[in-house]
């Protein structure tokens, strides 16, 4: 295999860099050193999407962008840059032009869509005593509450910010449905991974949170794109 890719992960809303977290260990574990973790403001798709694009430049090399949730419209956005060879989506938005998260949602709207509330500054926030039934049912009570209380809250309006030119019309592409998502319908998640014609479409019996209740097999479908895009 030539050079391993630098691999950037790119979270979604209601977490920041740290959901990765059992995704970094594995992968580290397997060998891969070059690893980073944006860190989105998560005020305006514009706004991740360039944060996501200064890092991705700041990496001499090819990188392979793996997005989660929300995560997954950043890398939709942002990864038409030369260095991109592939993309990764973990239970995640892949919005066509013209398309926003919002819009999708809304189309086919997921079990836990009433749980999510706006506050007085136009942030919206899943309700922490649902937290876990909504959006990480298969990790313990107590890796929930931490993703509770540590959530970060998405402004509103960035749920409805639409994707220009989507960067899984030109790049290789892979993706993980997780079957017991209650933030984004499996079935949506099926109809955004059929009409991009990935490379490989993988589904797991999981929650929302597959990253962190699955990470072993999303790795596994992280270094097959790897593998793919290397020779």
């Amino acid at each position: 295999m030539a050079d391993k890719p630098t691999i950037v992960l790119v979270h979604g809303f209601w977490g920041g860099a740290a959901h990765w977290s059992k995704v970094i260990v594995e992968l580290h574990r397997r060998g891969y050193d070059k690893l980073l973790a944006v860190e989105n403001p998560l005020t305006a798709l514009a706004d991740d999407a360039e944060r996501t694009r200064k890092m991705v430049k700041q990496v001499d090399g090819p990188v392979l962008l793996v997005g989660h949730s929300y995560g997954g419209a950043v890398i939709t956005e942002a990864g038409d840059l030369p260095n991109v060879t592939g993309l990764v989506y973990v239970a995640a938005f892949a919005p066509d032009a013209g398309e926003s998260p919002g819009q999708l949602s809304q189309e086919m709207p997921p079990a836990a869509f009433d749980n999510i509330v706006p506050d007085s500054d136009g942030y919206l926030w899943i309700k922490q005593d649902a937290f876990h039934d909504s959006f990480a049912q298969d990790l313990t009570q107590e890796e929930a509450l931490v993703m509770a209380v540590t959530q970060k809250a998405p402004l509103a309006s960035t749920f409805g910010d639409a994707v220009t030119v989507p960067a899984w019309r030109a790049k290789p592409c892979w993706y993980q449905v997780s079957a017991q998502d209650r933030m984004i319908h499996p079935d949506n998640e099926r109809r955004m991974a059929q009409r991009m014609e990935p490379r490989k479409t993988i589904e797991l019996d999981a929650s929302h949170a597959s990253l962190a209740s699955r990470p072993v097999e999303v790795c596994d479908l992280i270094e097959l794109a790897v593998r793919e895009t290397t020779g």
